[in-house]
């Protein structure tokens, strides 16, 4: 095992990072990590919750009554930046060969239709360029670099959030700016406030801060309500440490360690800050125009009904389980709650002890689309270290495809994840639970990246709803196709 040195100690200590951690992490890429073992796809009536139109309604008409007395919040990681969304015309900048041109070429003429076409315009004819004469000349490349760099738009170095997604006839609309529509239609608190919390880059908190400071008083006004908005960083010290081709730590050229960011499970550790009762969860790039939220709205309000339902019952079995002699309690009647509700099979003679472990812990309804063929995640029932079957969230990369049972049951899966939760983090007693304890520290993934001409292993920590959620209770529910509206193309705002 190798041994940091004097100058790679005190650049830990400067990042935060922990070098007892980082050495445990290191490890992962001598002895890799473990694929799933799934069991079998999670599919309707067997692990998928079908509601029917009589309780979709119940929960509706419930749901401003359960969050009465709670504080609600919305969690939406929102630092990443919008590079990919415009892979296919880096392409055409780089290789303009049929294809990519064929691509541009249908992008230029929908671009009329795209919210940021207004902006276009008018950052091109600031330095003497009319973005319909560039049209006319089929300059492509001129446009799209000026929608790319910045000396334009500069949207490739941008956030999702603060790229013009919505055209509307009086504006357009950030998406940043349709969350807090959304936020205001099922996010609100009993006292009308509204919070929102944003997880963002250093580099980009301004930008949202300006943006959100020029629109806030307009929904205020218009709904009744008051913002209050949050922000954190991805903490510099859940980055995890490169390695090189020989798993050795990776070095720049300067002779530091190289950390990088390790995904979107870091962000457990933000979620473990937040102060709220319920909270809801959904990506940045997951919204739609106003005059189609009807579904998104419905069924935000039935998850988090559904939640708060099985909670109550979850809080009055904690305070039996915790105050009452377990020989005059009922176990059979938790036992059939646990199987019933909660989807996980407990044996006959499960003691209270274990029923009282099984319901102390962080809860969460997450919302499930049929699989329509989109790339990512599904739900699955996933054996654990122990030889359980529990419900998980599963992205591809975690399933063994060399394998093909597993890959079967992949292929059989019916429904996908949409990134749609509703989650609570607290006990009957309103402690609130350490998240970091209920993480699956051996889901994470390595992958091979490049540092200038130099390759170097990547590792990404547990998925934030994966394994940095693996030890949670979890519950799927049918959700419809037009909840789930990504962009993860440019090309997907034309959807709308």
């Amino acid at each position: 095992m190798f041994n940091f040195n004097e100058n790679d100690l005190l650049q830990m200590k400067l990042r935060g990072s922990s070098p007892e951690e980082v050495k445990k992490q290191f490890s992962h890429f001598e002895k890799g990590f473990d694929y799933a073992k799934l069991v079998r796809a999670a599919t309707l009536n067997d692990g998928i919750m079908k509601m029917t139109e009589t309780m979709v309604q119940h929960f509706v008409n419930q749901y401003d009554t359960l969050m009465k007395e709670f504080e609600i919040l919305k969690f939406v990681p929102a630092s990443g930046a919008a590079s990919r969304m415009f892979k296919e015309l880096f392409s055409y900048l780089e290789n303009d060969d049929k294809e990519t041109e064929k691509k541009a070429q249908y992008f230029l003429s929908q671009l009329h239709k795209f919210a940021f076409f207004d902006d276009l315009a008018a950052v091109m004819q600031k330095v003497g360029y009319s973005l319909q004469s560039e049209i006319e000349k089929g300059n492509y490349k001129r446009i799209i670099l000026f929608i790319l760099d910045n000396c334009g738009l500069n949207y490739s170095n941008s956030p999702k959030g603060l790229l013009k997604f919505h055209r509307y006839s009086d504006k357009s609309r950030y998406a940043v700016e349709e969350h807090f529509v959304e936020g205001a239609l099922y996010a609100r608190s009993y006292d009308n406030r509204c919070r929102i919390h944003f997880t963002v880059s250093p580099i980009h908190q301004s930008g949202f801060e300006k943006v959100i400071h020029n629109i806030k008083g307009e929904y205020e006004s218009r709904f009744g309500v008051k913002y209050e908005i949050s922000y954190s960083i991805q903490d510099p010290g859940t980055d995890t440490l490169a390695a090189t081709e020989e798993n050795l730590p990776f070095r720049d050229e300067d002779g530091q360690l190289l950390f990088r960011p390790a995904g979107h499970g870091a962000l457990i550790m933000n979620m473990n800050k937040l102060k709220a009762d319920i909270v809801f969860v959904k990506n940045i790039d997951n919204v739609i125009t106003e005059d189609k939220l009807v579904a998104t709205v419905t069924y935000k309000k039935v998850l988090a009904a559904y939640l708060v339902e099985l909670q109550n019952k979850i809080f009055e079995y904690q305070k039996q389980l915790d105050n009452t002699d377990s020989k005059s309690l009922d176990l059979n009647e938790i036992r059939s709650f646990v199987k019933e509700k909660l989807m996980i099979s407990v044996e006959k003679n499960c003691s209270a002890d274990d029923l009282k472990n099984l319901l102390h812990r962080p809860i969460r309804v997450c919302g499930m689309v049929k699989n329509e063929g989109e790339p990512g995640g599904g739900p699955y029932w996933v054996q654990n270290s122990r030889g359980e079957a529990r419900l998980q969230i599963v992205e591809s990369s975690q399933i063994d495809m060399h394998n093909s049972s597993q890959k079967m049951i992949m292929e059989n899966a019916t429904h996908f994840n949409p990134v749609d939760m509703v989650c609570s983090f607290k006990d009957y007693r309103g402690n609130h639970y350490n998240l970091q304890d209920y993480v699956d520290v051996n889901s994470g993934f390595i992958s091979i990246k490049s540092y200038g001409n130099r390759k170097l292993k990547a590792m990404e920590l547990p998925g934030l709803w994966n394994g940095a959620m693996a030890d949670w209770l979890t519950i799927f529910v049918e959700v419809p196709l037009a909840t789930f509206n990504p962009v993860k193309t440019v090309f997907d705002l034309l959807k709308r």
